[in-house]
């Protein structure tokens, strides 16, 4: 519970979890942050490794620890390696399912973010789900 009382308001809260929680990492990390009903970390849980510029995620694995945890949204993240946090096809692909399979289950996602070496991207803010 160390990230307890860390409310994630909008995107750039949720890029400054991420980083931190990351740090610098040499291969993608496909990272869900499971929240309570004030939208509070309750739980954060690496999902996928990946190579240096692919990670195969299913909803399955990404939803588990929501459910585990009982969480009312998640935020999922991941990392670039090469710096460049614009989305890939399989990017807003993957955000589209896991927002979908969220839906059948009641478990909302609040937001996917890209993370690059010193930006990132919001799929919610740019309308992919």
């Amino acid at each position: 519970l160390l990230y307890k009382d860390r409310i994630i308001r909008s995107p750039e809260d949720g890029y400054r979890l991420l980083k931190e929680f990351l740090g610098e990492v040499d291969r993608e990390y496909f990272v869900v942050v499971c929240l309570d009903t004030k939208n509070q970390p309750t739980a954060i849980n690496t999902c996928h490794i990946g190579s240096l510029n692919a990670a195969i995620v299913h909803p399955r694995e990404v939803l588990k620890p929501a459910i585990l945890s009982n969480a009312a949204s998640i935020l999922v993240g991941h990392n670039h390696p090469s710096g460049d946090p614009e989305p890939s096809e399989e990017d807003i692909h993957v955000t589209k399912r896991l927002a979908e399979a969220g839906k059948v289950i009641g478990i909302d996602l609040l937001d996917h973010i890209v993370m690059g070496e010193d930006s990132f991207v919001s799929l919610k803010e740019k309308g992919h789900f």
